[in-house]
């Protein structure tokens, strides 16, 4: 069974939130496991939950007008962040619809969350 949005532990979505606003900036970006393991949980589905907590941080921050804080965690199969991040920002209005642009757009996002970390 699928996990949604509805289904997030609002907690963790909080969690992850301070987790990712204490690493420091040589410890960015984290993986979706790394992020996982520093938050304790255990299997099942530890990747899935981690991915809808940066949704639910993701949403928050674009409604806020802030940076999305979720830019700090990327794949172990490369240095972005899975498709759902850039389904979201675009869902969100922060990247545009154009995917040979988001590689781009990631990059200013990542920017601009270690400018605000500073």
């Amino acid at each position: 069974m699928a996990l949604t949005i509805d289904d997030i532990d609002l907690d963790l979505a909080l969690r992850l939130r301070e987790l990712l606003t204490a690493l420091p900036e040589e410890s960015v970006p984290i993986t979706y496991q790394q992020a996982a393991e520093a938050l304790g949980l255990t299997p099942p589905r530890t990747i899935q939950r981690v991915a809808l907590a940066l949704e639910a941080l993701m949403r928050e921050d674009v409604a806020a007008g802030r940076t999305m804080i979720a830019a700090l965690v990327v794949s172990r199969r490369g240095d972005l962040p899975q498709q759902g991040f850039f389904e979201l920002a675009v869902e969100l209005g922060r990247f545009p619809a154009d995917p040979t642009l988001h590689k781009a757009a990631y990059r200013q996002e990542l920017t601009r969350v270690m400018e605000t970390r500073r």
